[in-house]
């Protein structure tokens, strides 16, 4: 039998592939996370799944200021443990090099808590004046939080408390004081807190108090009271010229 002659570039080709050169993909790879977008607890953890579709990459890597934890690995993917998610919002990136080709894929983490309770507390006399106090706790982070005084739908006072930069929970007590007359009785007075997270809006609401003639100051009061003893002697000089006017009929009759 006669030999056969190959053409050098197939046997260089050949050698190619006994040698165990990479393999390189036939177009551009892909590089995905999930989740892109994750919410956690202030103080958490979350897993990172870095997938692409190089069928032998030279390096995978997750760039993160955060904290990491463990590590799973399988054919095209990567798990990354993120541990003790404190910053409101936190890029994190999966980097993948393929036969000298470098991609990557973001997510953003972001920490947040939203008030265990929103607690307004029932109006205080202080002078000629109310102290309205509420309390909003365990919420995170303060530094987003705005927190706002109603009576009925008109916003008394609010205050934004972006001086705050802890990085853990906290409660956060306001106190407002503010001058009341007798317009002011049964009107519900609210304390609403609202987190603003770049987009996020996250509202809680405390249940409603009423202002009352117990609350009001020493002028308000007398005030009060002088309004209701004059209605109250109207409603008596009517009802005693309906009798009369009634007695005098049957008197008559």
């Amino acid at each position: 039998m006669g030999s056969v002659l190959l053409p050098v570039s197939l046997l260089l080709a050949a050698t190619c592939l006994v040698s165990g050169s990479p393999p390189t993909p036939s177009g551009p790879f892909w590089v995905h996370i999930n989740p892109e977008v994750k919410a956690v607890r202030p103080g958490g953890s979350v897993w990172l799944n870095c997938s692409h579709s190089c069928p032998l990459p030279e390096s995978s890597s997750l760039r993160t200021q955060l904290q990491q934890g463990g590590m799973l690995r399988g054919p095209g993917w990567i798990s990354y443990q993120l541990l003790d998610v404190r910053a409101w919002s936190s890029n994190v990136r999966c980097v993948v090099t393929c036969a000298g080709e470098t991609r990557e894929a973001t997510a953003t983490i972001t920490a947040y808590k939203r008030p265990d309770s929103v607690i307004m507390e029932a109006p205080v006399l202080v002078g000629h004046k109310y102290t309205l106090r509420c309390y909003v706790t365990h919420v995170f982070p303060v530094g987003f939080l705005v927190v706002t005084f109603k009576r009925g739908s008109r916003v008394i006072y609010f205050e934004s408390l972006e001086r705050f930069t802890g990085p853990n929970l906290a409660n956060v007590t306001l106190t407002y004081v503010v001058r009341a007359g007798p317009n002011d009785l049964w009107q519900p007075l609210t304390c609403h807190a609202r987190l603003n997270l770049d987009g996020l809006v996250v509202h809680s609401s405390s249940a409603p108090v009423m202002l009352t003639v117990q609350a009001l100051s020493p002028v308000a009061k007398a005030l009060a009271s002088t309004s209701i003893a004059a209605l109250v002697g109207i409603l008596l000089a009517v009802g005693v010229a309906y009798v009369r006017k009634c007695l005098e009929m049957q008197s008559q009759a």
